[in-house]
């Protein structure tokens, strides 16, 4: 479970919880590699003398300075960032060091819809467009796996959270 147990108000009830998609974390990795390639390149091609030695040691500095940024800062983002929908309410949280967190009430959502493209089908994953009646409009939740379980399962929340109270025929007479 992604979500802490602390979040919840008495009563409420966790119906999905989740991180991002690890496919978010492609071009990472992919920048990881481009680093660590041209940092190693670097110090076969140049030759240990000098300033040649130096500018080998500035292109380490300069790679690991860019794993660090576009690698592990990422990384931590992915994982230090929650999406979860209760019987009440949507509930993000995000950040390393300074924590934001972002609640709406399923009462105030109007309408849920996916986006998928051509990348995300192999994955099985995609963005989850929630829109809702206060002025922030639309959220956006990108890389949710299994994206249309997860609207399927959130229209079926909201339905019966919209469903008007059946009144009685035999009540008032």
């Amino acid at each position: 479970m992604a979500i802490s147990k602390k979040l919840l108000n008495p009563g409420e009830r966790l119906i999905i919880s989740t991180r991002q998609h690890p496919k978010a974390l492609f071009m990472p990795i992919l920048l990881l590699v481009l680093f660590l390639a041209i940092a190693v390149v670097a110090q076969v091609k140049l030759e240990n003398d000098g300033f040649q030695q130096t500018l080998t040691y500035i292109v380490w500095v300069l790679a690991l300075l860019g794993i660090l940024w576009f690698t592990v800062r990422p990384f931590f983002v992915w994982l230090t960032t929650v999406h979860a929908f209760t019987d009440r309410r949507l509930i993000t949280r995000n950040g390393i060091l300074t924590r934001r967190g972002h609640d709406i009430p399923l009462a105030r959502v109007s309408d849920i819809s996916i986006e998928i493209n051509l990348i995300d089908r192999p994955f099985g994953c995609g963005s989850l467009l929630i829109a809702d009646a206060s002025t922030n409009g639309l959220v956006r939740l990108n890389d949710i796996p299994h994206v249309e379980a997860a609207q399927r399962q959130l229209n079926e929340l909201l339905h019966g959270l919209h469903r008007a109270p059946e009144v009685r025929r035999d009540e008032g007479v």
